[in-house]
């Protein structure tokens, strides 16, 4: 009888391919893509979980091991992955929700406004606007945010720290570029001032909820069902020198890289950022065309060719983890990467993604 039921549902199985050719089209260009991804990372000695986009259709493929010694595979629905700098964009739409919000009334402000506002003993605050923190045209150059102090703070003991280190700092000249986690740091302080809730919070209700995200979460609220992936280095072999994300670290750049996440979730995040769900088209260039901006960087993210791609990358230093988005403006086409085993090497990363990028829709996307 069961060899019956087998034999009737291969037979179902042949008439539904022969009647759709294009559902069997689909499901043959699906395995070729997931051939290729999981080719093209084992060369490489590359691990991780990656969302394809082609022509609007997101499919997540998965290679190797998020926690070799347990044997839970990347893009298991336990693992969830550090976000790192590409949680950037998503302070920087908080940002521009509350412009919004409280256009017309006492606590309206701008990208123009004076960051002494919130911060009246940092350095330089009166001569620092929000755009400059957006873009990172702050001349603030603070070093070690990335470095484990070994302490667990709070969201306001980091930002007190910070304020405490920058004063101690030298500072670059205002207007010039200069990558720092220091200015979205300030800015996931400024999102609690003016709210009075945490950014977690603020997360949390404009962001998580909102989307329906189920593998998204600040650190320190991933539940105890879930599990950060672990992060491998190839070193002759796969998943050697094991690295996590540690809670004092994390708990050092809230808005800035302290967000965990999934390439599938993060797509919706993407989606949301000009469906009006987070931020409306018209929102989302203004975050991307912010007037204090002197590279293509504003607002978290990097747009190229005439604003059709955007991009960014993201990783911890001294760890394993690197992350690499590029879409198309209309989130019909691009990749997602959420990798733990990267080589730590930015060019690397990015090559092997292009390959990827080429083979999703050829002469479209940007190398860098």
């Amino acid at each position: 009888m069961k060899k019956l039921f087998l034999l009737l549902g291969s037979f179902c199985l042949i008439l539904t391919l022969f009647s759709h050719p294009a559902l069997a089209a689909s499901n043959d260009s699906q395995t070729e893509m997931r051939n290729f991804v999981r080719t093209t990372l084992a060369q490489n000695h590359m691990r991780g979980s990656v969302v394809v986009v082609k022509d609007g259709i997101p499919e997540q493929i998965s290679y190797g091991w998020a926690w070799y010694g347990k044997r839970y595979g990347n893009g298991n629905s336990k693992v969830v992955y550090p976000t790192a700098s590409l949680q950037k964009v998503i302070t920087g739409a908080i940002i521009v929700q509350l412009i919004n919000q409280y256009d017309g009334t006492s606590q309206q402000f701008s990208q123009y406004t004076k960051i002494s506002r919130w911060y009246p003993n940092l350095k330089n605050a009166d001569k620092i606007t929000v755009g400059n923190l957006l873009t990172h045209t702050s001349g603030i150059t603070a070093r070690q945010t990335e470095v484990n102090r070994g302490y667990v703070y709070s969201e306001q003991g980091a930002i007190d720290w910070l304020v405490n280190h920058i004063n101690n700092a030298s500072s670059g000249m205002i207007g010039s570029y200069y990558y720092n986690n220091a200015n979205f740091i300030l800015l996931a302080g400024i999102i609690s001032k003016l709210t009075g809730n945490s950014y977690a919070e603020n997360v949390q209700t404009r962001i998580i909820q909102p989307l329906g995200l189920t593998h998204t979460y600040l650190y320190q609220n991933i539940p105890s069902t879930m599990t950060d992936a672990i992060s491998y280095a190839y070193l002759g072999k796969n998943y050697q020198k094991p690295s996590y994300m540690k809670a004092s670290l994390a708990s050092q750049i809230p808005g800035a890289g302290n967000l965990f996440s999934t390439p599938m979730d993060y797509y919706k995040i993407l989606l949301a950022l000009t469906d009006g769900t987070i931020l409306s088209k018209s929102d989302f260039y203004y975050l991307t065309h912010l007037k204090s901006k002197i590279t293509n960087y504003s607002g978290g993210l990097y747009l190229e060719k005439n604003d059709q791609l955007k991009l960014a990358y993201g990783s911890f230093s001294a760890y394993h983890f690197a992350n690499w988005f590029q879409m198309t403006s209309d989130n019909q086409n691009g990749l997602i990467m959420f990798l733990n085993q990267s080589g730590d090497n930015e060019p690397k990363v990015k090559a092997v993604g292009y390959q990827i990028l080429n083979h999703i829709k050829a002469n479209t996307f940007s190398s860098n």
